[in-house]
Order: structure tokens, then C-alpha cells, then sequence
């Protein structure tokens, strides 16, 4: 299983040494975690997520050039056709962008229920799929929401589980993880409850849910 620790602000080079898979970056202004420093080189191997919501295409690609990204998380209300002018991007259409590794990760919200019909016309284009809890910011609201939910996921597409997970998540995850529903879980994703304040991660904390629940 793999971690991913979002909306890096003030101590991702602190983050970096415990050596999660990704590292999400939020490019979205109204966010407290809102990143426009500049990324200290983190260890190598560690993947470089920026997360935005409904930007213009253009400011996504001038960030994944400036920023260096590996992965492109889409939190807003991105159509198909919106995801699909990125796939052909990557798969360098473009001949004035050079960087086509980056991977497209499409958010959906959920609460106690979701359609799971609406992944259908992404399928093809996105890489990964990122299940976070319905509220009133996208993303980082505090709270999980229904993973029984997920006894319906229809795909075979790697999911990252998100929304509200913290240390004390520990057990109800390692459930979660026997479970026939997490066969394509591909990584839990942890933010604001790993937080001593938005966007400056609890150190401690973190390394003692990473030894619990992904190195165990």
C-alpha cells in the first residue's frame, strides 16, 4: 500500500524523509494550504502531486513545468472532455510541451451514497481515480465518509482513499484493507488531521501511521 501526504505548505522536506509515495501540493488560491514557495528537492522516488480545482488547462501544464510535477489531481467539477484535452497532452499531441509522464488523477466526492456511473466516461483517460469525503471545501474537510460504499466500485481503476483519515484511522484502515473492496485501493491519502496547523504536518504522527499501516 502506498501514502500520500497532501497540501504541503510549510515543512515538506521534514515530510520527504519519512518517504511517502506522493507528495501533494495544493495550487488552488482559497486554500489555507494554498503552495506557491518553491519545492525543495524531496528524496528520490517520492512522486510530486498538484492538486487543482477547475483550473485553466494552461495554468495546469506552466505549473507541471515550473513545479516538475508527477501527477495532476483534478479536485473541482472537470468534465470528460476537460480530462481528455490532458490525456492528449501526455500523450504529447503537443509538440510545445515536452513533459508527458505526468499521471491524471480525478477526485470524486462521496458521502453516505454515489453513482459509481459517473467514472464510465473517464475511464480511459485518467489514471487514477481519488474518493475523498462531500464538503463544503474539496478536500481537507476532516471527516471520512462511508466506506462501505465502495462494496459497489464498479472498476478495475487504482484508487487513492481519501477524506478525514488520521492516526487513529490506523485500525478501521487495516479492516478496510481485508476487505474485497480494497483490491484496487492503490494508496490512502492523508491531510488535515495529520496537521499541528493548515498545511504543517505532524512529523510524529505521520511516522507512526506510516509503521502501522503501510510498512507493516
Amino acid at each position: 500500500m502506498k501514502l500520500k501526504v497532501c497540501g504541503m505548505k510549510y515543512n515538506p522536506e521534514a515530510v520527504a524523509k519519512l518517504q511517502p509515495d506522493y507528495l501533494g501540493f495544493i495550487f488552488w488560491e482559497p486554500s489555507s494550504r494554498f503552495f506557491d514557495k518553491e519545492i525543495p528537492s524531496p528524496s528520490l522516488g517520492i512522486n510530486k502531486v498538484g492538486v487543482f480545482v477547475d483550473a485553466p488547462i494552461k495554468y495546469i501544464l506552466e505549473s507541471i513545468t515550473k513545479y516538475d510535477l508527477d501527477g495532476v489531481q483534478l479536485h473541482g467539477n472537470e468534465s470528460p472532455a476537460y480530462c481528455k484535452a490532458l490525456r492528449e497532452v501526455k500523450q504529447g499531441s503537443n509538440d510545445k510541451f515536452e513533459q508527458t509522464h505526468f499521471d491524471i488523477i480525478k477526485v470524486f466526492s462521496i458521502k453516505d451514497e454515489f453513482d459509481f456511473s459517473v467514472l464510465q466516461p473517464f475511464e480511459k483517460i485518467c489514471d487514477y481515480f481519488l474518493f475523498d469525503t462531500k464538503g463544503k471545501l474539496p478536500g481537507g474537510n476532516g471527516y471520512t465518509f462511508n466506506w462501505e460504499v465502495l462494496k459497489n466500485y464498479p472498476s478495475t481503476k487504482p484508487y487513492f482513499l481519501s477524506g478525514g483519515i488520521g492516526l487513529d484511522s490506523s485500525k478501521q484502515i487495516e479492516e478496510f484493507l481485508k476487505k474485497p473492496e480494497s483490491k484496487y485501493c492503490h494508496a490512502i491519502d492523508v491531510n488535515s488531521r495529520f496537521e499541528d496547523e493548515p498545511g504543517l504536518k505532524n512529523i510524529e504522527d505521520l511516522k507512526k501511521f506510516k509503521k502501522i499501516v503501510i510498512d507493516n
